[in-house]
């Protein structure tokens, strides 16, 4: 057995019950596999390690499309997120607009997009209490702000760099400021913009830079749930992950197919871009999965036309049947429906060092699933840089027992001292994870 599959199994053992409702495990299993892989939020558990693989996907249509959204609630008195063993979960800011993405600045600072509210915020430091000693307005009159990055990579940034919905700005910046030093500065002037909620019209943006600094990601998702391109120039430069130079020179499709890549990050032992990706809807309960992947350069993914590989998408059926053979698999295939969202490496020395290089990613949640799946955050872990296929649900309890969600996960960060910190928009909260005392 693994090093990995060992300390699966014994956070498998130790997994606690959430509100009251029993966890239903294998015995024996370190692992679930198949279709006991797949699930809702009354089997989700801190600790429950589960690997879904192209074999176990259903035909479309196996069940309904359904429109499920969250009910959400205020959080409940008994309700806490649920961390594995050995965790700590605390409030470490409360009382935001809609918290986004969450991105931690060198100096240790936490920037916060509060998208709706088009500004972002810096959260500082830690209290006797373990909440945020200062939440400063860093930058308003920004247009549904999302993606948020530091330039040049390294620990004296000079700028930082927002990703609007329709445009990349930047700010120039010196260590500690919490309030932008100057006005906005724009860098990609025009980026597709714009849509909805749900059933496709993506208007979050992230922006990452390469660990030498030279190019520049930005994701932009779908304009539509699978609408074919050939047909809708709306979808002209969405769908994919854009490169430009720190400059904005560009754009370069990077890789395409890629419905909405919410979360992008740069792995730092590789130097890969990963992406953390929503799929179509429509299709059924357990169909496609959401994935978390390593991206290649020139990589097609699938959209439209194919999801997971060379699966016909039935809308499109026998539409590029050349492109079938050249559509990558990813790495790490989610439950479908999960809307993963910001992921982040984590390269700190506070958690046990088995979490040492692993990725966290937040699931906003299923609205087009007849049980709720989602609501959490997962970890994947990583062997020298790369994906075993498996992921962990690793904070979860979000939902109540009669299926009321209270919390929403978007946003994931390491925070200087190593915590995990996770922004949640249904409870206005940023949590922080901590390890040991």
């Amino acid at each position: 057995m693994t090093k990995t599959a060992a300390v699966s199994l014994v956070l498998l053992i130790a997994a606690v019950s959430v509100r009251g409702v029993p966890a239903t495990l294998p015995a024996a299993a370190n692992v679930l596999t198949g279709r006991a892989a797949f699930g809702d939020y009354r089997t989700e558990r801190p600790g429950v390690v589960r690997k879904i693989t192209v074999a176990d996907l259903p035909p479309p249509y196996a069940t309904a499309s359904v429109d499920h959204g969250p009910s959400e609630v205020s959080r409940p008195p008994d309700a806490w997120p649920q961390a594995p063993p050995g965790f700590t979960v605390t409030e470490y800011a409360t009382g935001l607009d809609t918290p986004r993405l969450i991105r931690t600045a060198p100096n240790g600072d936490l920037f916060v997009a509060e998208s709706y509210a088009g500004r972002v915020k810096v959260l500082r430091g830690i209290d006797a209490n373990g909440r945020a000693q200062s939440v400063t307005i860093y930058a308003t009159g920004l247009r549904q702000p999302f993606g948020i990055a530091f330039y040049p990579p390294g620990p004296n940034p000079r700028y930082v760099y927002v990703a609007n919905t329709d445009s990349v700005v930047r700010f120039p910046y010196e260590a500690g400021d919490l309030q932008a030093r100057g006005p906005q500065q724009p860098v990609v002037a025009q980026l597709p913009g714009g849509g909805r909620l749900r059933g496709g019209g993506h208007w979050t943006r992230d922006v990452a830079f390469s660990l030498d600094g030279r190019r520049m990601f930005v994701s932009v998702g779908s304009r539509s749930n699978d609408d074919d391109t050939d047909d809708n120039p709306a979808e002209y430069h969405r769908a994919d992950i854009l490169e430009f130079d720190p400059e904005g020179k560009g754009p370069r499709v990077f890789a395409s197919g890629i419905r909405n890549a919410v979360g992008i990050a740069v792995n730092p032992t590789t130097g890969q871009l990963w992406a953390s990706v929503n799929e179509r809807d429509g299709l059924g309960d357990d169909l496609p999965p959401d994935y978390i992947t390593h991206v290649e350069d020139g990589g097609f993914y699938g959209w439209p036309w194919f999801y997971i590989g060379s699966h016909p998408d039935p809308t499109h059926h026998g539409k590029h049947a050349d492109l079938a053979n050249k559509v990558i698999v990813p790495d790490v295939l989610l439950q479908p429906h999960h809307a993963s969202l910001e992921m982040v490496f984590y390269e700190a020395d506070r958690f046990p060092a088995q979490y040492k290089g692993d990725a966290f990613a937040a699931q906003h949640g299923s609205w087009n699933r007849s049980m709720r799946t989602g609501y959490e955050v997962v970890r994947v872990p990583m062997k020298d840089g790369h994906a075993t296929g498996e992921y962990e649900d690793f904070l979860t309890g979000f939902v109540t027992t009669s299926g009321q969600v209270w919390g929403r996960p978007v946003g994931v960060a390491v925070a200087k001292d190593g915590s995990l910190m996770v922004s949640d928009d249904a409870g206005n909260v940023v949590w922080r994870v901590g390890y040991g005392k």
